[in-house]
């Protein structure tokens, strides 16, 4: 090999060696600014009214900021809940709402409407499971949901009363109000005890609900 080709073989290496470093340190920088955010409004990662299962005083609480219509929210949707199983009473899970997609809102509004019929976690399973149905992204079609929810047994007329109610309107604005504040920018985004994930993924999430519990 010539010098010439050495010196280019060399410059590549060192090229990709800065930029991988940058990359880190980039993330390493964005975690780092996230985890300051969650410390100076800690009391607004968890809202009173938020939806979560297991007690406030486990050691563990996961919080997942999820949109009803993201593709990667209902993959992953199924693998938190195995997760949650799996660890059964250690840990506490918090949903919060980032409604990036166009009919996200309006499924938030029913999701919260049939809370008050006790079967919101039912009604989210069943609206990520027929996602593909009706949030497809090249032809979407949210009125398909009220076909779904006799299968809960869900008063239908009372949901679509209970979702206009302005006090679910207030916390969808709070919901945005407060992912912008913890810099939200894709769902799902994970906080695992107040810390967001180094990167994103199922094994980094399993990984920081280990560490958690090993504290």
């Amino acid at each position: 090999m010539s010098n010439q080709k050495k010196l280019v073989a060399v410059t590549a290496i060192v090229l990709i060696a800065v930029f991988f470093v940058a990359t880190y340190l980039f993330k390493d920088a964005k975690v780092k600014e996230t985890e300051k955010l969650v410390s100076n409004n800690r009391a607004s990662l968890i809202r009173d009214y938020s939806p979560s299962q297991g007690s406030a005083m486990l050691k563990v609480t996961l919080v997942e900021f999820l949109d009803p219509e993201c593709e990667s929210c209902a993959f992953f949707h199924p693998l938190v809940k195995e997760i949650l199983s799996r660890y059964e009473g250690r840990i506490r899970y918090v949903v919060r709402y980032a409604p990036f997609h166009p009919n996200s809102k309006f499924v938030i509004k029913i999701l919260s409407a049939a809370r008050l019929q006790n079967q919101y976690w039912e009604t989210l399973d069943l609206l990520f499971k027929k996602l593909p149905e009706w949030g497809s992204h090249h032809n979407p079609q949210p009125q398909l949901v009220w076909t779904y929810l006799p299968e809960l047994g869900l008063d239908i007329e009372r949901i679509k009363v209970d979702m206009n109610d302005e006090g679910i309107m207030k916390m969808i604005d709070q919901e945005i109000e407060d992912g912008n504040t913890f810099g939200v920018r894709q769902t799902p985004t994970f906080f695992v005890n107040g810390r967001p994930l180094r990167s994103f993924g199922l094994q980094q999430l399993e990984d920081a609900i280990k560490d958690a519990l090993a504290e």
